[in-house]
């Protein structure tokens, strides 16, 4: 029904459309001043679990790792997978997926990359392969439950099915491996889960993750504490307290690290610390201390320090301070970062190979010889793994033979004749079918990604917040990269004192497994977005723009107002309340709607202001409840409280006690 205004006042009719107004509903006003209430402990119902199972979803390559609730000091790295590289640690296995022509999961990991690449060419065409595809899930502005990805072959699947197999998968293994364990069934009600995710990914994306582990049956919204949302750089965090010195490498100390000093610290001490871990490693098993580290000690009461996340996607800086005297953590600056991790490194290989054989190529290339195409990436990661600093002697990139082929058949003349064409610098044609790159040819594929992260990491240190950082933490699968380590120390090696975890491609996974075992260890976040509802308000002459004034049974309102409930950026504790309590503008009204918005920016006036989104919405249906005596003012209570990457929101009608529920949504509004 549309509102008749009174009197001679009609509303503008302009193109400007008010969304209070089309609703035809009267709305809610403020009815008291705002206030905060701070209950940040209602996380006393704690569920009992026998097992923390962390999962690290990476964008190259991913893994999980596990520790029982009663031995909490010993992590259990997965078990070895199949198939692994030469030369790498197979401690994690590559993030690739495969499914059958008919769509239904068949494998992940080597497993999956290794069946692909044995399929004839044809037959590999009808499969659907997928790798890197973590990363879609940062790019994409409008994520939703639809958003598609493309296999390897050009066909179209739908996001949230793959992640859900891949989480799936996870599952499977761990739980197998958990019965293998105990000599018994494990049930996955037994089993908290914590999976990762970069700090800097918008809300929407961490919804995703949250929506495909409960189609993955890990957990249900019902019973959503059963898995915790953990951020990568806050999990790196926690491991990293607990470091002793013999566990890391100390980059900028000009004394000797382990007894190493510093000019070999880079090259030879890393490869014999790496030694070292390779040794242990057979275990799996790794004990975590219940200490707090040698360099954690040194760090007192309000200092900072900066935790360097770089990965295979995306690169995450986070400020964290120290809250004693429990040691929890407080972020201090929102996190900030990119797409900046080692896959960067991959596009810029890529890109020279466009420019020695044509884009036109490459591409061709790719979608004909799929396999081969893996095959030629995976002999550059090889290579990656051994660019240097220091190093003099070229690196050898095998090229498929199906790639100098089809180069043939594609051109008409050889592979040899395009490298000598393309008067490409540093890169060389071996007679035994291999591209010699020059250790600078290879340190120019580096240079662009690792510029990126320097140039973002000289922001943070503007910030007044930031300036007196005692520690930069250089964590995740990317930081084992010696260049990046180099340039990192060049360039702030001066400011704080710059540590590498040894093991630091587990990093994250193991300090996950820890946050799931305490999760209360981080106290306050901030808040990335600004949240709150629309209302109205008293019309204020000369306050108010006038094509918001609503004239209702007499009185003036002002439509569309956005009343806040926390400002982006502001701190919240864990499971911290707010509360604010409404009365309808129309005293006998029976269906109250409360509509949630948010904005990436802090100021926000109107819920029609530029970038404010509806994230939820609250129904109070109140008919029915005619025989109870309705109070001449009525009160609406309205809650919202902030969880891990889950919000919640309730409102309560104080004279009836109804009440409803609703969990802030990004991805279907």
């Amino acid at each position: 029904q549309h509102l008749l205004l009174s009197g001679g006042e009609s509303a503008p009719t302009s193109a400007y459309s008010s969304p209070a107004r089309s609703l035809g509903d009267t709305g809610i006003t403020p009815l008291s001043p705002s206030h905060i209430l701070n209950d940040a402990d209602p996380v006393s119902e704690q569920q009992t679990f026998l097992v923390v199972v962390a999962i690290d979803f990476g964008t190259t390559s991913s893994g999980y790792a596990y520790s029982f609730t009663k031995e909490p000091e010993c992590i259990h790295v997965m078990r070895r997978w199949e198939g692994g590289d030469p030369g790498v640690s197979n401690q994690k296995t590559p993030t690739t997926i495969l499914l059958t022509p008919e769509r239904k999961f068949h494998s992940f990991g080597y497993a999956a990359r290794d069946f692909y690449h044995d399929l004839d060419p044809n037959e590999a065409k009808q499969w659907l392969y997928l790798e890197k595809f973590k990363m879609k899930l940062h790019t994409t502005g409008d994520l939703t439950m639809e958003t598609d990805l493309t296999a390897a072959n050009g066909k179209k699947v739908k996001a949230l099915e793959i992640f859900t197999y891949a989480l799936q998968h996870f599952k499977e293994q761990a739980l197998k491996e958990l019965g293998d364990q105990a000599g018994s069934d494990f049930e996955n009600s037994d089993v908290r889960w914590v999976i990762t995710v970069p700090a800097i990914w918008k809300q929407p994306a961490k919804q995703f993750m949250r929506e495909a582990a409960y189609q993955a049956g890990l957990a249900s919204p019902e019973n959503s504490e059963q898995l915790i949302i953990a951020l990568e750089p806050e999990a790196a965090s926690i491991y990293c307290r607990k470091l002793r010195l013999h566990q890391m490498i100390e980059l900028s100390s000009k004394a000797a690290v382990n007894g190493y000093s510093a000019s070999d610290t880079v090259g030879a001490g890393f490869a014999q610390a790496k030694e070292h871990v390779r040794r242990n490693r057979q275990s799996r098993t790794f004990l975590v201390e219940n200490v707090i580290g040698e360099i954690w000690s040194e760090l007192e009461e309000g200092d900072k320090y900066v935790v360097v996340d770089s990965g295979g996607g995306t690169v995450d800086l986070t400020v964290h301070q120290i809250r004693l005297p429990e040691g929890h953590l407080k972020e201090l600056y929102k996190a900030t970062g990119g797409p900046y991790g080692s896959l960067g490194v991959d596009y810029e290989f890529e890109k020279l190979l466009c420019k020695i054989f044509g884009e036109d190529f490459i591409e061709q290339f790719k979608i004909k010889r799929p396999a081969a195409w893996v095959d030629l990436m995976i002999a550059f990661e090889s290579r990656k793994r051994a660019a240097a600093p220091d190093r003099t002697n070229p690196l050898n990139i095998t090229l498929p033979f199906s790639f100098i082929d089809y180069y043939k058949k594609f051109r008409g003349h050889s592979v040899e004749h395009a490298l000598r064409k393309s008067n490409v610098d540093f890169v060389k044609w071996s007679s035994q079918g291999m591209l010699r790159m020059s250790p600078d040819a290879m340190n120019a594929l580096f240079k662009p990604t690792i510029d990126s992260i320097i140039e973002h990491l000289r922001d943070l240190f503007q910030k007044p917040e930031v300036s007196t950082v005692k520690f930069l933490f250089l964590v995740g699968g990317f930081a084992e990269a010696p260049l990046l380590q180099q340039a990192v120390q060049a360039a702030f090696g001066d400011k704080c004192r710059i540590i590498i975890p040894q093991d630091v491609g587990l990093t994250i996974l193991k300090g996950a497994v820890l946050f799931g075992l305490d999760p209360a260890v981080i106290k306050v976040r901030r808040s990335p977005l600004t949240y709150g509802v629309g209302v109205l308000n008293r019309f204020v002459e000369g306050k108010h723009p006038p094509e918001k004034l609503l004239v209702k049974d007499g009185t003036r309102w002002c439509t569309d107002v956005f009343d806040k409930f926390i400002s982006a950026d502001q701190s919240v504790a864990l499971g911290e309340l707010v509360k604010r309590s409404y009365t309808p503008a129309k005293p006998s009204q029976l269906i109250i709607v409360i509509n949630i918005y948010s904005s990436e920016h802090d100021s926000v006036s109107f819920i029609t202001d530029p970038g404010v989104k509806k994230c939820g919405t609250l129904r109070l249906d109140l008919t029915g409840t005619s025989g109870t005596a309705v109070p001449a003012r009525r009160e609406i209570q309205t809650l919202m409280q902030f969880g891990d990457t889950e919000i919640k929101a309730t409102a309560i009608d104080i004279a009836t006690s109804k009440s409803v529920k609703v969990g802030i949504d990004f991805l279907n509004y």
